[in-house]
């Protein structure tokens, strides 16, 4: 699969302007970290792209997200099993035992803080956000509570400080802020 066919594939199944915002923080993101791992960093992106696929189809039951897009991309055909892997293990179906999985697992509340840290920033602007200022975000528990916090720790894992980690993240969602809006 392409990248656009990709695209095309979340524009006909998401209707929410922000969670394909959200996907495209999370694809650019999962590239980034695949380039950082020397590993592959078409399959990594279309993981982050593809992993809310199913949002809108379990809006009303949450326990079957990830599932239904895993089963989605199987009916495909054709699409690389570490990547409906990847889909399952974000919503926490399997075990998240690949980089990749552990990747995705960790990045997708990441951006979300990042975005909401971006939103209160003086800027409004992803560009006036430095790894410090999310820092302290990410230790204030209100702030943005729906990211979880545990999660995105799990990034040491795979060999990254937080600092680091948020730091390659935010690099990532910086070069992709006018998809964003941000």
């Amino acid at each position: 699969m392409t990248r656009d066919e990709a695209l095309e594939l979340v524009r006909s199944h998401v209707k929410n302007k922000n969670l394909i915002k959200h996907m495209l923080a999370v694809e650019a993101c999962m590239r980034a970290f695949a380039g950082h791992f020397g590993e592959d960093e078409n399959l990594w992106g279309l993981a982050g792209l593809l992993h809310d696929l199913d949002y809108d189809k379990t809006s009303k039951d949450a326990t079957k997200h990830g599932l239904v897009g895993a089963q989605m991309l199987e009916e495909m055909g054709g699409i690389d099993e570490r990547l409906i892997s990847a889909v399952k293990a974000h919503a926490g179906h399997i075990e998240a035992l690949s980089r990749m999985d552990k990747a995705l697992f960790a990045i997708d509340p990441l951006t979300g803080l990042i975005v909401a840290a971006a939103l209160m920033h003086p800027t409004k602007k992803l560009q006036g956000v430095d790894t410090q200022f999310v820092i302290n975000r990410f230790k204030e528990k209100s702030f943005a509570a729906g990211a979880n916090r545990e999660s995105i720790r799990t990034c040491e894992g795979l060999g990254l400080s937080l600092d680091e980690f948020i730091s390659i993240s935010l690099d990532a969602m910086k070069g992709v802020a006018s998809e964003l809006g941000l």
